[in-house]
């Protein structure tokens, strides 16, 4: 599994090849977000437009997939940071960046489930989720400096806001997301 992706980050795919991986990432992530992440491995090759066959080269292993569909959400969230600085003030930029960060912890169902997991595959990952997101994170906080507390760090806020989505699941979502919104409004409370 790990030699695959070494060897693709090294070597570039393909054209085809590459819309081929895209199609089946963004497939299977609307599969796993209706479905779970248990859903026939036929039924998002299909959705994609490709081969069960095509499919089994791009992931070897449904843990591949699974892998590949979390690094491609966290790097949209991630990114997401940038843009949203760019189209609003900074504390309105931090509120709609958890919210975007929200709809991945609880809306993509199973994922959370599958990295919880004690399965090796997933092991490194829950580490990586913290490193990929504070960082945007903490330049939010930083942009919106004396909106919000000072004696609250980006980590802080990040693993408040993710133990608040802990028992979510998507029926009670809303709930979840009303308390997170009164934790990151509350960080106005006390700022200099």
């Amino acid at each position: 599994m790990q030699d695959r992706a070494d060897a693709e980050e090294t070597q570039p795919l393909r054209a085809d090849a590459k819309r081929n991986r895209d199609a089946l990432l963004e497939a299977a992530l609307a599969i796993f977000t209706a479905e779970g992440v248990d859903a026939p491995i036929k039924d998002i090759a299909d959705e994609a437009g490709v081969g069960v066959g095509t499919f089994y080269r791009r992931f070897p292993t449904r843990a591949d997939l699974i892998v590949a569909v979390y690094h491609h959400e966290v790097d949209r969230c991630a990114a997401a940071a940038a843009t949203l600085a760019a189209q609003y003030p900074p504390f309105e930029a931090l509120a709609h960046w958890i919210d975007r960060f929200l709809d991945l912890v609880v809306t993509k169902r199973g994922l959370a489930t599958a990295l919880h997991s004690e399965a090796p595959a997933y092991a490194e990952l829950r580490a990586d989720f913290e490193a990929r997101l504070v960082p945007p994170l903490k330049g939010l906080m930083d942009a919106a400096h004396g909106e919000v507390r000072a004696d609250v760090s980006a980590a802080e806020l990040w693993r408040a806001v993710g133990l608040l989505c802990a028992p979510a699941t998507p029926e009670n979502f809303s709930e979840a997301r009303r308390m997170v919104s009164v934790l990151v409004n509350g960080l106005r409370f006390g700022a200099v």
